[in-house]
């Protein structure tokens, strides 16, 4: 196939996509006298890492409300049957306007609301696509009260859901808006593709808390054509060996063992509508366990199309040319942060929201120049397919150009920003997209861009995104940190529980707390990360103190040393628990303001990083008392 139609063949999303996008991950600034890693080996995902907790759940399904029903019908033919063709980043999913559920008040009319046994309510809507092989529910979410939660799951198999608490969905997309992704996009939550027909919403609302409070709309849902592996009941519904034959099951090559265990397929939704990629995992040079992972620019390059990102690990056979899908698949549905995109070299790095699972392999990679002939090798999924591994060698460098309106694809001259590929074996297809190149060190040198390589034109150029160019452009402000960046000096997650019987939060950075809470206080509902804070002091920060009432059986957080010794003084029944976290004072750079409250009736404080949630119980609850910033913290690790 000729190269000129690569714009047919890899699908590109967007064209004409900002040149650089920078996050709060890492400073812009070089370290004159920091010393840059150029090389960092890998490392193996231990056992003992915190996993965090599950949004997958399991629940008595009597508890189920009766949903209202909105049925979409089946997807127009002449829309979806040429879209399974086509190649890149490879669409599997297509918008879907919702007029029943396209406005706050159209959804809130939807619900039907019924008492819970904790004194709360819930409703439910049911959304339905007759063939439709999963359907993803964009949620518009402009105000969810605090102790509210949504559930995501199938009429079905309605005792397992996905299960998220109301404050989380504010800050995914507060973090959106916040990194300029201010229309409709940036705005939107997507739910977890259930590999369903059918899909629910649930929401609760905690006791005293009025359905009107609520402002949630479901304009949009991505409705999948494909039939993509998810969980459904225990049991994969498998997506395999739709890749072209010439592709190398890559589980017959054993010396790429750990670089197998780095790479995942990738589901994310821009546009409200659902593509294939493949990412890769990657180390960075104090191995802190950071999960950093590499794409491609024309895969992810907006915020909102991160955080909808789920990944699938371990995709592959379990045995050489097997043609079965591993037991061993995992996935991971808490999307990410994005850090970097460029179209210069066509790379994206991003931060998974959620621990990749044991036995995930922190790839290493290499900075340097890499020279021509050198023996190079890839691991992607085409066509979403189980995991393939391409043999080939750089036959030099070139400049390419993304496609804008009007243009196509182009690649040119001996000199540039990308490795040209050649292929012995093996080959590329859609969803390849953002796959690492790796030499002959098994280190990562690339990200693939595009080409015209097929069965039966092996060598027909590939191109990949030079590592080397971006890491010296920007990535090494997170691949390469500062020596002084150690863990117990970084942030860690503060853990955020509503105590329904108190009407109290209650906050921790202790993962063995957090885990002790969820299983032995069944009145604290665990709602997920509240914000980060330093685990360690610093120059610039400043403790935050944590008391325990042991009369209301509420605890306090004050970063005022002054109020701290006025309790102590003065408050006998509050008994000093030491130091919580640490925090910034002031305005700082990436930080966010801690807002508090004092509710009289209850005698407790509230602490959120939510601006949309401080306007809501500004709003809507007059019993809150607002006293304004406590201090500042960070909304992403």
């Amino acid at each position: 196939m000729k190269i000129t139609s690569f714009l047919a063949r890899r699908g590109w999303l967007v064209a004409g996509v900002a040149s650089l996008l920078v996050g709060c991950g890492g400073s812009t600034q070089e370290d004159s006298t920091l010393t840059l890693a150029s090389r960092v080996d890998g490392r193996v995902q231990p056992a003992s890492v915190d996993q965090g907790v599950p949004h997958v759940k399991s629940r008595d399904a009597v508890t189920v409300p009766v949903p209202s029903r909105i049925r979409l019908g089946a997807l127009a033919q002449e829309k979806a049957a040429p879209l399974g063709s086509g190649v890149g980043p490879r669409l599997v999913g297509l918008a879907r306007d919702v007029n029943a559920t396209g406005a706050a008040t159209q959804t809130l009319q939807q619900f039907q609301w019924k008492a819970t046994e904790a004194g709360g309510q819930v409703a439910a809507i049911s959304f339905s696509a007759e063939g439709a092989h999963g359907l993803r529910l964009g949620v518009v979410a402009k105000l969810l009260p605090g102790g509210s939660m949504l559930r995501v799951y199938s009429q079905a198999a309605p005792g397992t859901v996905f299960q998220i608490s109301g404050q989380e969905v504010l800050q995914r997309i507060q973090r959106q808006m916040q990194a300029g992704d201010s229309g409709l996009d940036g705005q939107t939550w997507w739910t977890p593709d259930l590999g369903s027909d059918e899909v629910t919403l649930e929401v609760e609302l905690p006791a005293g808390t009025p359905a009107s409070a609520l402002d949630l709309a479901i304009p949009r849902v991505s409705q999948i054509f494909e039939n993509l592996s998810l969980l459904a009941q225990d049991e994969f519904s498998t997506k395999i060996n739709e890749s072209a034959v010439c592709q190398l099951d890559a589980t017959c090559y054993d010396a790429y063992a750990n670089q197998r265990n780095a790479v995942a397929r990738m589901i994310f939704t821009s546009g409200a509508n659902t593509y294939l990629c493949t990412g890769t995992l990657l180390n960075d040079s104090i191995s802190s366990g950071t999960p950093y992972f590499l794409t491609a620019n024309h895969c992810i390059s907006s915020a909102a199309a991160a955080e909808s990102l789920q990944t699938d690990w371990f995709y592959r056979t379990p045995a050489c040319n097997s043609r079965t899908l591993s037991t061993t698949v995992a996935r991971r549905l808490g999307g990410a942060t994005l850090l970097f995109a460029s179209d210069s070299f066509d790379m994206s790095l991003l931060k998974l929201n959620e621990a990749p699972p044991a036995g995930a392999f922190f790839a290493g990679w290499d900075a340097n120049a890499q020279g021509v002939g050198a023996v190079v090798m890839g691991l992607h999924h085409p066509r979403g397919d189980m995991l393939k591994i391409s043999f080939g060698n750089l036959r030099g460098q070139t400049f390419c150009t993304a496609p804008s309106a009007g243009t196509v694809f182009q690649c040119g001259g001996s000199t540039g920003n990308y490795h040209q590929v050649g292929w012995s074996r093996g080959t590329t297809e859609g969803g390849s997209s953002g796959s690492a190149l790796f030499n002959g060190a098994n280190q990562v040198i690339g990200t693939l861009y595009g080409g015209s390589s097929s069965c039966s034109a092996t060598a027909s150029p590939e191109f990949y995104g030079r590592f080397d160019v971006a890491y010296n452009a920007a990535l090494k402000n997170w691949l390469s940190p500062a020596v002084s960046v150690v863990p117990s000096s970084g942030r860690s997650a503060v853990y955020r529980f509503y105590n329904g019987l108190t009407g109290a939060h209650f906050f921790t950075t202790s993962a063995a707390e957090r885990d002790n809470t969820i299983q032995n206080a069944p009145s604290f509902a665990y709602e997920g990360i509240a914000f980060y804070a330093q685990g360690g002091p610093q120059p610039t920060n400043i403790p935050v103190y944590r008391f325990y009432g042991t009369v209301g059986g509420a605890h306090f957080y004050t970063s005022s040393a002054q109020e701290r010794d006025s309790v102590l003084n003065n408050l006998p029944a509050f008994r000093y628990e030491g130091v919580a976290w640490y925090a910034s004072p002031n305005v700082i750079s990436g930080v966010s303001p801690v807002y508090r409250f004092y509710r009289p009736s209850k005698q407790v404080h509230f602490y959120t990083i939510g601006l949309a949630e401080r306007d809501f119980i500004i709003a809507n609850n007059p019993e809150y008392v607002y006293e304004g910033v406590g201090y500042y913290a960070w909304t992403s690790q």
